[in-house]
């Protein structure tokens, strides 16, 4: 049985902010908080769900046993973890050298070759690649070869998972969960019908058969960027997106961030502004004001509104209730929104393949009567009661099961 609901919001959202300001302290080491065994189990949750449990075992001081178990089990995982990722990219590229094209390592994969975070600090659920539309079929190909099969297609990438693999139910990461890959073709997010397209940054100017890296600091930091302006939209944003932001600001200078407004300086990324100021806000001084200021003229009135009161709780998982309407403060126009809106009220035949292969593929949608309701059903039960998220239950539920037992080591 979970605690009341209420309860477990409130212990979300105090937990949550305290583990961002911890893990963003310049000097980490305030006193370890007094809470219950409620609140740090908690706290384990909102540390999973955030992706930086493992990094938390090298920045929180804070002294409390189970909690100092929790963080190096996790952080052991995940370093035994990314020697499999390391050791399958190195087959991903040696197959595509192989058969002659450039594939594009992304977001964690990116940060870790380049040194900014060590194994084991920062978790990756799967690799993300990029592929040029013509090398697509190619690179299934290569994929299927390496023992993965395709799971399922969202308009943003192909999801192949390796064939028998079975979901880690434990809390937190696990060294022998299943590695999944999403492919890509386009770098794209709808904010929040729109869709932003960055393909063209992230290809390579001068690509070579093989793994490829980013063209430069500043496309990687637009990926980074656009990515966390998605999950801000439709409130899934984690504090390791936070944190990737900024351990990557402190190595840009002027030129780098200029490459956020594009090649000819005309395609004005208003979307950077609620990330980029969520950093700041957690992150002191790792967002040049200057960049701040400049986004400012670029982004919509309302949207930079909404923007200043933004916290890591209000547009994450760990906001337990759903909002009907996640992400209309995006539209950019009257006509975004009523479509932002048609979209809910009658979901397109895109949204409810979507919505079926989720519940058939994730774990923590399935045997959830609420995700299998009619529309109708769901909508009535809004007008009636608050509705949690279903992926936040889940992470709950197993940060409480009989005392969290560890994972197997």
């Amino acid at each position: 049985m979970l605690p009341p609901l209420a309860v477990v919001r409130n212990g979300l959202r105090l937990t949550t902010e305290a583990l961002a300001a911890e893990l963003a302290s310049a000097r980490p080491g305030g006193e370890t908080p007094a809470w219950s065994e409620l609140e740090w189990e908690l706290a384990a949750a909102a540390a999973v769900a955030h992706g930086v449990a493992p990094l938390l075992d090298w920045y929180s001081t804070w002294e409390h046993p189970a909690w100092r178990s929790f963080l190096a089990r996790q952080h052991a995982h995940v370093e035994q973890r990314h020697r499999r990722i390391v050791e399958l990219l190195g087959c991903i590229d040696a197959g595509a050298r192989a058969a002659g094209f450039p594939v594009v390592a992304l977001k964690g994969a990116a940060l870790h070759s380049e040194g900014i975070y060590a194994p084991g600090e920062r978790p990756m659920a799967d690799i993300d690649l990029l592929v040029r539309e013509a090398d697509a079929a190619a690179a299934g190909a290569l994929l299927q070869a390496l023992g993965y099969v395709a799971s399922f297609a969202q308009w943003k990438h192909q999801v192949f998972r390796p064939a028998g693999g079975q979901p880690y139910a434990g809390l937190g990461e696990h060294r022998d969960a299943p590695v999944t890959i999403e492919l890509h073709t386009r770098i794209r997010e709808r904010l929040p019908v729109a869709a932003v397209d960055i393909t063209g940054r992230i290809h390579p100017h001068a690509p070579r058969p093989g793994l490829n890296p980013y063209p430069s600091t500043g496309a990687l930091m637009s990926h980074l960027l656009l990515h966390a302006a998605g999950n801000i939209c439709g409130r899934s944003l984690r504090l390791m997106h936070l944190n990737d932001i900024s351990l990557l600001a402190t190595r840009m200078v002027a030129r780098d961030w200029d490459e956020l407004w594009g090649a000819d300086g005309d395609d004005a990324p208003w979307w950077a502004l609620p990330p980029l100021r969520l950093v700041a806000r957690y992150y002191r001084h790792a967002v040049p004001a200057a960049v701040l200021a400049r986004l400012e003229r670029d982004c919509p009135p309302l949207l930079r509104a909404v923007s200043r009161r933004q916290t890591l709780t209000r547009v994450s998982c760990s906001e337990l209730w759903l909002h009907a309407f996640a992400g209309i403060e995006w539209s950019r126009s009257l006509g975004e929104a009523v479509r932002h809106l048609a979209r809910h009220v009658r979901p397109s035949g895109e949204a409810r393949k979507e919505r079926a292969d989720m519940v058939r593929t994730q774990l923590w949608l399935q045997g959830q009567d609420w995700v299998t309701s009619t529309r109708r059903r769901r909508v009535l039960t809004w007008l009636v009661r608050p509705v949690p998220r279903m992926d936040t239950l889940h992470v709950v539920r197993a940060a409480l099961e009989p005392r969290a037992a560890p994972a197997s080591e």
